[in-house]
C-alpha cells in the first residue's frame, strides 16, 4: 500500500489536471455532440495510459466508452458516467476554481473526479506490474443522469463477465462507500371518469379527479418509511375547465424500496388497485427502472476487503445506504458483487456549490489501487 500511496502522491498534479480538463468540457446528457467532445478527450487520456478503447455509439446519447487494461481472464469492472445535469454555459456561472482546499465546478463531484481516481489507481497497478494475471475494464457511459436507457444492456453484459464492480459515483459524506441503494421506480396512474356540466348535470358526471384523490390516499397508505419504502405523488394533472366534471386525471408516482421483495410488492400492489367510485376507471403503467442494490453477503465481503486495504494507510472506511439509484443497481441485481461511491469526497451533486475535497483525492486513489491489487491477487 505504501508504494501505491507514494505513486499517487507523486502524480497528484497529473490527477488534478485530468479532472479539470474533463470538467472544462461541458457534457449535458441531452446534448450528444457536447458529450462526445468530452468523450473524445477522455478517450485520448485513456489511450495515453495504455487503455484499449472501444466506442459504443448511441443515437439518443453520446458514445459510451469501454477501456480495457491487462490481459488476464479475470475481470474487475470500473463503472461510471461522464454526462452531467448541467447545461452548456454553466461554467460561466460556476467556474472551475480552487478555494479553501476544494475544487469547484459543474460535474466535478458527480462524477468526473471519480473517473480521474479510477484512472490514477489503474496507472498505479500498471506501474507496479500487477495486471499480468487479471484485467481491468472501465465503462464510462453517457446517459446515467437520464435513466441509462441506451447503456443498461451494455452495463449488464460487461458486469456478467466481471468478478466485482466498483462504481465511481460520489462518496457518502466523509467518504463512506454505498453498500446499498434503494431501487427507483416511476409509475403513472390515469383515472377515467365521465364529463358533465358542473352546474346543470353534475349527477350525470363521474369525476376523475375525485377518483384520483382517493387513489392518492390509498397510495400514501402503502408507505413504510421505517423500512425504506416510500411513494411520492410528485405530479398531478386533470380536468379541462372549472365548470366541467373532469373525465381524466393523471398522477406520476416516484417509488423507492431497499429490497427487491419490497419493490416487487409495491409494483404488484399499484397495478392491482381498483376504482373507488362507481363509473370510474384507473390504469397504472410503469415500474422499477432501477432495482435495489442490496447489501448481500458478497457485497459485505467486498466492503470488508476494501476496509482492510484502507486501514493499511490509516483510513477508517465506513459504509452506508443511499436513497437514489445508480448504474450499480443494475450490476448488483444480476448478482455481481458491487461497491458504489468510490468517487471523490465532497458535496453538492447537482447543486451550485458542487465541489471535491482536494486533500482526500490521493488517499482515495491509493485505496482504490490497493483494492484492485487485492482483487487481482485473489483472482490469479
Amino acid at each position: 500500500m505504501k508504494a501505491y500511496l507514494e505513486f499517487c502522491l507523486a502524480n497528484q498534479d497529473w490527477l488534478l489536471e485530468l479532472i479539470e480538463s474533463l470538467v472544462a468540457i461541458e457534457s449535458p446528457s441531452d446534448d450528444p455532440a457536447a458529450v462526445n467532445r468530452c468523450g473524445n478527450e477522455l478517450a485520448s487520456r485513456l489511450e495515453a495510459i495504455g487503455g484499449a478503447i472501444t466506442r459504443v455509439p448511441s443515437a439518443a446519447a453520446g458514445d459510451h466508452l469501454r477501456a480495457s487494461f491487462g490481459s488476464g481472464s479475470k475481470q474487475v469492472l470500473l463503472l461510471g458516467h461522464f454526462d452531467t445535469v448541467w447545461p452548456i454555459g454553466q461554467l460561466d456561472r460556476m467556474p472551475l476554481k480552487h478555494e479553501g482546499g476544494r475544487l469547484y465546478g459543474p460535474g466535478v463531484f458527480d462524477m468526473k473526479a471519480g473517473i480521474g481516481l479510477a484512472m490514477l489507481a489503474t496507472r498505479a497497478l500498471i506501474e507496479h506490474g500487477k495486471l499480468d494475471d487479471s484485467r481491468i475494464v472501465m465503462l464510462w457511459t453517457t446517459d446515467e443522469e437520464v435513466g441509462s436507457k441506451t447503456s443498461r444492456a451494455l452495463i449488464e453484459a460487461e458486469a456478467t463477465r466481471s468478478d466485482a464492480v466498483l462504481v465511481f459515483e460520489p462518496s457518502l459524506p466523509g467518504g463512506a462507500l454505498k453498500t446499498s441503494r434503494k431501487g427507483v421506480g416511476q409509475f403513472e396512474m390515469i383515472a377515467g371518469g365521465v364529463s358533465a356540466h358542473a352546474g346543470l348535470d353534475p349527477g350525470k358526471g363521474v369525476s376523475a379527479i375525485r377518483e384520483l384523490a382517493r387513489q392518492i390516499t390509498a397510495i400514501d397508505d402503502l408507505q413504510d418509511p421505517a423500512n425504506g419504502v416510500t411513494l411520492t405523488v410528485g405530479l398531478v394533472s386533470g380536468g379541462t375547465r372549472a365548470n366541467v366534471v373532469p373525465a381524466e386525471a393523471r398522477a406520476t408516482i416516484d417509488a423507492r424500496a431497499i429490497t427487491r421483495a419490497d419493490a416487487d410488492r409495491v409494483q404488484r400492489t399499484l397495478r392491482s388497485l381498483q376504482p373507488r367510485i362507481a363509473g370510474a376507471s384507473i390504469e397504472v403503467s410503469g415500474g422499477f427502472d432501477r432495482p435495489p442494490l442490496e447489501r448481500t453477503a458478497a457485497v459485505e465481503r467486498l466492503f470488508n476487503q476494501a476496509k482492510a486495504v484502507a486501514a493499511e494507510i490509516g483510513i477508517t472506511l465506513e459504509e452506508g445506504s443511499a436513497g437514489g439509484g445508480s448504474d450499480g443497481n443494475f450490476t448488483a441485481a444480476i448478482g455481481v458483487p458491487t461497491l458504489d461511491g468510490f468517487g471523490a469526497i465532497g458535496d453538492g451533486a447537482h447543486a451550485i456549490h458542487e465541489h471535491v475535497e482536494v486533500d482526500a483525492l490521493i488517499p482515495r486513489a491509493a485505496t482504490i489501487a490497493g483494492l484492485l491489487h487485492s482483487l487481482a491477487r485473489r483472482s490469479s
